[in-house]
C-alpha cells in the first residue's frame, strides 16, 4: 500500500488528498453545532491538557471534528480505523497534514495492516481509549498488557463493542472503567435508528442502484438499528420482512406493521437481506442455499461475521466483482448471490456513514464522557458504565437549542406533585 510522508506521524494513502478532506470536514462541521460548542469551551478551559488518547473509530469527516475538538481541549489524540473499509482517505490525509493528529488508516487495508495500525495507536501509551467495536481494547488486553496498566478509562461507541466489554467485565478481565456511549439515549435512539437507517439504505443504493419499491427486503434484527433500516426501506416502498430471536421485539415489529418470519422462510422470498444484529452467522449456509437467484446481501452490523461467508464460498463455483463494493457469487446450481462491501459495514464501506447532524450528538457524548472519566476515574470500578444522565440530557438540550426549539419546564407546583404521594383522586 502506498503511503506518504505526512506532517504529523501516520500511515495514510495519499497526502495530496488533504485539501479535499479539509473541505469535507468543514462541511460536516456546519451540521455539528453541539460538538462545536463543546470544542469552543474546551479551547478556553483546556480540560484535557496533556492527556494521551488512542482512538479506534471510523475515520470520517465527523470523527475528524471530534479529534479536532479533543486536540483543542489539550489532548494528544492518535487515531486508527475501526474497520478496514470505513476510512475516508481524504479525511485521514487532512488530519495528518493540517490537523496535527497522527492517523493510521487506509481504506481497504488488509488484516495485518489493520492490526499494525491498532498497535501504532497503542504505541502512544494512551491514558484514555476511545473504541468502536472493542478491537483496540481487546488488543490492549490480550497482547499489550503492559500498556494497559497506564490507562485510566475508556469509551465505547457501538452496540457490538459494549456487548464484548460487558462480557470482559463479567469475566473479571476488564482492566479499567469504560463508558458505553451507545447506552446514551442521545446516541442509540438517534444515531442507531435515524443514522443507521438512512446510511445503510444509502450504502445499498450507491452500491447497486436498485429500486427498492416492490422488493422484499429482509431485515435481520429489530433493535434500534433494525427499526431505522426497516422504517427507511418501507418509506421507499419495499415490502419489509423482519427476523428476530427476541419475542418482545418480534411482537413490536408485528404491531409496527411488519411481516415477521424465521430466516429459514425469509431466505426463500427475499430480494435484499440486511443484517443488523451484532451476532454471528445470522445468515448461514442453509440460508444462502435457499436464496433466490439475484439475491443481494448486506451487513450493517459492526463485524462481517453476521454473514457466514465461508459457507457461501463452499457452495460457490465462481466469483467476480461486478460493481464497486458488489461481488457476485455464482453457486454450483447456477444461482447468483451478490455480497456488498465484503460483508462489512455497508453504510461506511459503500457510502459515507451517518449524517453529521446525528453524529453531532454521539460525538458530543464522547467528548463529555472523556472529560467525565478524567474527573472521576479514581472512584469508578473496572466496569462498563452508561453515560451519566445529566450529560445525556445536556446533549439533548444543546441540540434543541441549536435547532431553535424551546420546550416547557416544570413549575414548582408540578415538581412538588411528582415528588409526592399524598394527592390522589
Amino acid at each position: 500500500m502506498s503511503t506518504t510522508v505526512p506532517t504529523a506521524p501516520g500511515d495514510i494513502k495519499n497526502a495530496q488528498l488533504a485539501e479535499a478532506g479539509l473541505r469535507r470536514i468543514e462541511w460536516a462541521q456546519q451540521s455539528m453545532p453541539v460538538l462545536q460548542l463543546i470544542r469552543a469551551r474546551f479551547r478556553q478551559e483546556r480540560p484535557l491538557a496533556g492527556i494521551r488518547v488512542a482512538a479506534c473509530l471510523h475515520v470520517t469527516t465527523e470523527t475528524a471534528n471530534l479529534m479536532l475538538a479533543l486536540r483543542d481541549g489539550g489532548a494528544e489524540p492518535v487515531l486508527c480505523a475501526s474497520n478496514p473499509l470505513s476510512t475516508q482517505d481524504d479525511v485521514a490525509a487532512a488530519l495528518v497534514r493540517a490537523g496535527g493528529v497522527p492517523t493510521y488508516a487506509i481504506k481497504g487495508e488488509d488484516h495485518d495492516t489493520y492490526y499494525r495500525h491498532l498497535n501504532a495507536a497503542l504505541d502512544a501509551q494512551p491514558q484514555v481509549t476511545m473504541d468502536d467495536g472493542a478491537d483496540l481494547v481487546t488488543e490492549l488486553h490480550s497482547r499489550r498488557a503492559a500498556t494497559a496498566a497506564g490507562v485510566l478509562g475508556g469509551t465505547e461507541e457501538t452496540t457490538t463493542g459494549v456487548i464484548r466489554l460487558r462480557a470482559m467485565a463479567q469475566q473479571g478481565v476488564l482492566r479499567y472503567p469504560i463508558v458505553a456511549i451507545n447506552d446514551a439515549d442521545t446516541k442509540h435512539l438517534f444515531d442507531n435508528r435515524y443514522g443507521t437507517g438512512q446510511s445503510t439504505i444509502d450504502g445499498i443504493l450507491r452500491a447497486t442502484n436498485l429500486l427498492l419499491a416492490g422488493l422484499n427486503v429482509v431485515v435481520a434484527g429489530y433493535g434500534w438499528c433494525g427499526r431505522g433500516v426497516a422504517s427507511r426501506a418501507r418509506g421507499l416502498g419495499a415490502n419489509v420482512i423482519l427476523t428476530e430471536v427476541d419475542p418482545t421485539r418480534a411482537l413490536e415489529a408485528v404491531m409496527d406493521g411488519y411481516r415477521v418470519l424465521p430466516m429459514d422462510e425469509a431466505a426463500k422470498i427475499g430480494n435484499i437481506f440486511i443484517t443488523v444484529t451484532g451476532d454471528k452467522h445470522v445468515i448461514s449456509g442453509r440460508h444462502f442455499e435457499a436464496m433466490r437467484d439475484g439475491a443481494v446481501v448486506a451487513n450493517s452490523g459492526h463485524f462481517n461475521v453476521e454473514l457466514d461467508l465461508p459457507a457461501l464460498e463452499a457452495i460457490t463455483a465462481e466469483r467476480r466483482p461486478v460493481r464497486d463494493f458488489v461481488e457476485e457469487f455464482r453457486t454450483r446450481d447456477g444461482r447468483r448471490i451478490y455480497i456488498l462491501a465484503e460483508g462489512r459495514l455497508v453504510n461506511l464501506s459503500a457510502a459515507e456513514g451517518h449524517p453529521a447532524s446525528v453524529m453531532d450528538m454521539s460525538f458530543a457524548n464522547q467528548a463529555l464522557s472523556l472529560e467525565y472519566l478524567l474527573k472521576h476515574h479514581r472512584r469508578l470500578e473496572r466496569q462498563v458504565y452508561r453515560v451519566p444522565l445529566e450529560l445525556d440530557r445536556e446533549v439533548a438540550r444543546l441540540k434543541l437549542d441549536s435547532m431553535g426549539i424551546a420546550i416547557d419546564r416544570l413549575t414548582g407546583e408540578q415538581e412538588k406533585y411528582l415528588a409526592s404521594w399524598q394527592e390522589g383522586t
